[in-house]
């Protein structure tokens, strides 16, 4: 671990050294955002209302002497004598603990807001409902190729706080942004930013969409016109949205529509300027397939394009990338049948563009924690696709995504009680030549830590099943 601080911003050490912090939450980004405030010399109460020998392994950073843990046990009672509340993406802003400490006059601070308060390296960060891990994965790996050390951090699981730790002063940060992390930012401000898509999602939490897009449009609201907006073109409600953005915007398009910026020009992703397109690759030579991940592709090339990247560089990444772990990954092939890992797919709009990508007859495990979304378009998807033979539903909204798919005129549906009967199921529905696509179209809580942990259960039932010989 790092322990010069000079690729720290200095000023955010003098504001924070010799303060103690209330950090709720002892998963990823609490156990990150502990280690860094250590480090630059704050006070640390962390606290979670699990025990600690339900929580996952602590590292040993934690057994410091300004480090208080206090596990199995509620917040409020700890806010005495802190000066500020550090809270995980997981806890909403109108917690009550959150309103609590508001009134007792604790700062309260997100952790991607604070980790890049502590940052002095170029920050980029993207956003939108579908296509995040993807991209940001993407990004890293044309920076990589260019011989700039890149950092791929934030919602896709490694927080910015250990990514800023870490980090040399000339490196990039990328981030994946979500809406949850977007509540209670106010100064942060990256030097380019990309907002991918915008569908309903996370309804539970913002209630309205309203309130969800003015999130994701959040994340620009600090940039100047020495920045720039990556968009795009595609999304009606993103053109409309340029125009009240501070940043000069950048568009990608897989249509074609756009009369500037990286878009699919005869089947070849282009960086299109000044009338004149720069072929990058054939969009064939992509190793991620499905047209949303040539948007992504486009959307990961616009950033490239505009941080200085050479197009040759991107051209190279873009062609050797070949995808991330839960992301429609190919897990196994038993008795000619394809077992497709897609855990995630958190929301419908995700698992409608997984579908969409299936060339093969295609039996869908779906089903999981109910975000207050509708499951119609992705019931008109199945049921016109022609390809999903079977759709086998479990958890919280299995109910709901099977009166979507009757009143589509889809009814080749069975429940059942867990995954790994659903992989059993899936094994005598496939046939040779077919797929089995896991693409929940739901988040995982309540039945599992994270999407993370679904997909690798979802693999190992898979290995478990007998093995092609």
């Amino acid at each position: 671990m790092q322990t010069d601080l000079s690729a720290i911003n200095q000023q955010a050490i003098k504001d924070y050294r010799g303060k103690t912090f209330l950090v709720v939450g002892a998963a990823r980004s609490g156990v990150a955002a502990t280690e860094l405030l250590l480090a630059i010399g704050a006070f640390v109460v962390l606290n979670d209302s699990k025990k600690e020998c339900e929580l996952a392994s602590l590292p040993d950073t934690l057994n410091h002497p300004n480090c208080k843990k206090c596990f199995g046990q509620p917040a409020e009672p700890l806010f005495s004598g802190c000066d500020y509340l550090l809270i995980s993406p997981g806890i909403p802003c109108d917690a009550p603990l959150v309103k609590k400490a508001g009134e007792m006059g604790l700062q309260v601070i997100g952790e991607l807001e604070f980790a890049a308060s502590c940052a002095t390296q170029e920050i980029i960060a993207v956003s939108g409902t579908n296509g995040k891990t993807t991209t940001v994965s993407l990004l890293g790996e044309i920076f990589n190729q260019s011989g700039r050390n890149a950092s791929v951090s934030g919602n896709i699981g490694y927080p910015l706080s250990a990514a800023v730790l870490r980090a040399k002063a000339d490196d990039v940060l990328i981030v994946e942004v979500s809406s949850f992390q977007m509540e209670t930012a106010q100064n942060f401000h990256p030097r380019a930013a990309a907002l991918l898509n915008i569908t309903p999602d996370h309804l539970d939490r913002h209630k309205t969409m309203e309130c969800y897009v003015s999130l994701k449009k959040k994340m620009f609201q600090n940039m100047t016109e020495n920045d720039v907006a990556i968009l795009n073109y595609d999304d009606p409600m993103l053109r409309e949205m340029a125009g009240d953005l501070p940043a000069p915007v950048t568009w990608f398009s897989r249509c074609g529509k756009a009369k500037t910026g990286v878009v699919l020009h005869n089947d070849k992703l282009a960086f299109l300027q000044n009338g004149e397109y720069h072929a990058l690759c054939e969009a064939k030579a992509l190793q991620i397939p499905g047209n949303h991940n040539i948007e992504n592709a486009l959307a990961a090339a616009a950033v490239a394009v505009r941080s200085g990247v050479p197009l040759s560089v991107i051209s190279k990444a873009l062609q050797s990338f070949k995808g991330v772990e839960h992301r429609i990954e190919f897990t196994a092939k038993i008795n000619g049948v394809r077992y497709l890992n897609d855990s995630k797919g958190t929301n419908p709009d995700s698992t409608i563009k997984a579908v969409e990508s299936m060339a093969a007859p295609t039996v869908l495990i779906a089903g999981g924690y109910d975000k207050q979304v509708s499951f119609a378009s992705l019931a008109e998807t199945i049921s016109g696709s022609g390809l999903v033979t079977h759709a086998i539903l479990f958890g919280q909204t299995k109910e709901k995504i099977a009166s979507a798919l009757r009143d589509k005129g889809f009814d080749q549906i069975s429940f059942v009680q867990d995954l790994e009967k659903a992989v059993s199921l899936a094994q005598e529905l496939a046939q040779p030549g077919g797929n089995v696509l896991f693409s929940p179209a739901c988040a995982s809580f309540g039945m599992f830590s994270d999407y993370e942990q679904r997909g690798r259960l979802f693999k190992s039932y898979v290995r478990s099943l007998k093995e092609e010989v």
